[in-house]
C-alpha cells in the first residue's frame, strides 16, 4: 500500500490505543478518503484521519527523504453555549497534538514525527452557518527510503 495510506492508518490506530481518558472527549479515529457528514451526523464527536501531502527530497546519493503529512480533523455539533464548547474541543485538539508529538507509529517502522500544526484552530464560517466546530491538525511524518 502507498506510504502515505500506512501513515494515515497508523495514525488513526495510535489514536484509538490511547489509554482511556488520554482524550476528553472520547474520540473513535477513522482513516477516511473523503470526510463529509450529514449535520445530523455530527451531533456525535467525528475524529477522521485523512492523508494529505507526500513531498520527496533527496537524502543522499541512494536514498530519499519523505515528508508525509495527514490531517486529523474533529467535527461536532454544537448547542447554544458556544464559548464553553469551543474551548473544550481546542482542549481536545491540544490533548490529540500533545499524544501524537516525538510518538513513533508502530506500524511504519522508521517513520518520525516532525512537526504539528493546527490550521484552522476552529473555522469560524462552520460555527456562524451551522454551529459545527471543525478544527484541522497536519502533522507531519519523515521517513528515508
Amino acid at each position: 500500500m502507498a506510504l502515505i495510506i500506512d501513515i494515515a492508518d497508523a495514525v488513526a490506530a495510535e489514536l484509538n490505543a490511547a489509554p482511556a481518558g488520554t482524550f476528553d472527549p472520547a474520540i473513535a479515529a477513522v482513516r477516511r478518503v473523503l470526510p463529509e457528514f450529514e449535520l445530523a451526523d455530527l451531533a456525535e464527536l467525528k475524529a477522521s484521519v485523512v492523508p494529505k501531502a507526500v513531498e520527496i527530497n533527496g537524502s543522499t546519493r541512494s536514498a530519499s527523504q519523505f515528508d508525509l503529512q495527514v490531517d486529523i480533523g474533529v467535527q461536532k455539533k454544537l448547542g447554544k453555549d458556544l464559548d464553553t464548547e469551543v474551548a473544550a474541543l481546542c482542549g481536545l485538539m491540544d490533548q490529540i497534538a500533545d499524544y501524537l508529538r516525538r510518538r513513533a507509529l508502530p506500524g511504519v517502522p522508521g517513520a518520525a514525527w516532525v512537526r504539528t500544526q493546527n490550521e484552522p484552530v476552529y473555522a469560524p464560517e462552520h460555527l456562524a452557518e451551522q454551529r459545527v466546530f471543525t478544527s484541522v491538525l497536519t502533522v507531519t511524518y519523515r521517513a528515508i527510503g
